[in-house]
């Protein structure tokens, strides 16, 4: 035998035989960002976070990876920049995966009196992303968000960190009796 038929780099080196680089290929152009609509004045919602929907604009639609925020003025900033970073420990959770509109609806309505009724500061709602396949407006998302800016018992809600659900949840902060 051979010394190069007992070394593996020798052996690759001869069955692969001669190879040219390749080249750089070409690079893609930049997408450009979807256009926005037009917005009215809107309540204040800074530090929401990019894409977050601004509150009480009926024609606003969440999309799949669309962040959600909104906040009474008796909200204090602490609170609100500590509800954001996801800092409130949830006290209960309501996971509203395979529910239809109608059922979520009504189990958000239980739910939030429940909680309420407990004295729970902070709850976390999972609506999920939306369809499997990215497709469509996810309804459970953009119908928990609209439901929650009715009720007088929600002081604030934000999108969940990634840990915690990311845009598929809402931390939500309540207000106590």
């Amino acid at each position: 035998m051979h010394e190069d038929e007992e070394d593996p780099a020798a052996l690759f080196r001869a069955a692969v035989g001669k190879v040219a680089p390749l080249r750089k290929p070409a690079q893609d152009p930049p997408v450009a960002a979807r256009p926005r609509p037009a917005r009215r004045p809107q309540p204040d919602t800074r530090d929401a976070g990019p894409r977050a929907r601004c509150a009480d604009d009926p024609d606003a639609v969440l999309l799949r990876g669309d962040a959600s925020a909104f906040r009474r003025e008796r909200v204090t900033a602490r609170d609100w920049q500590r509800l954001r970073r996801g800092q409130f420990s949830a006290q209960d959770e309501l996971d509203l995966h395979g529910a239809n509109a109608l059922q979520a609806e009504t189990l958000l309505a239980r739910f939030l009196a429940e909680a309420t009724g407990a004295g729970l500061g902070c709850v976390r709602i999972v609506h999920g992303k939306g369809g499997a396949t990215g497709e469509g407006v996810p309804v459970l998302k953009n119908l928990v968000d609209r439901l929650l800016r009715q009720r007088g018992e929600v002081l604030a809600f934000h999108t969940a960190p990634p840990a915690q659900g990311g845009t598929g949840a809402l931390l939500v902060l309540l207000a106590r009796r």
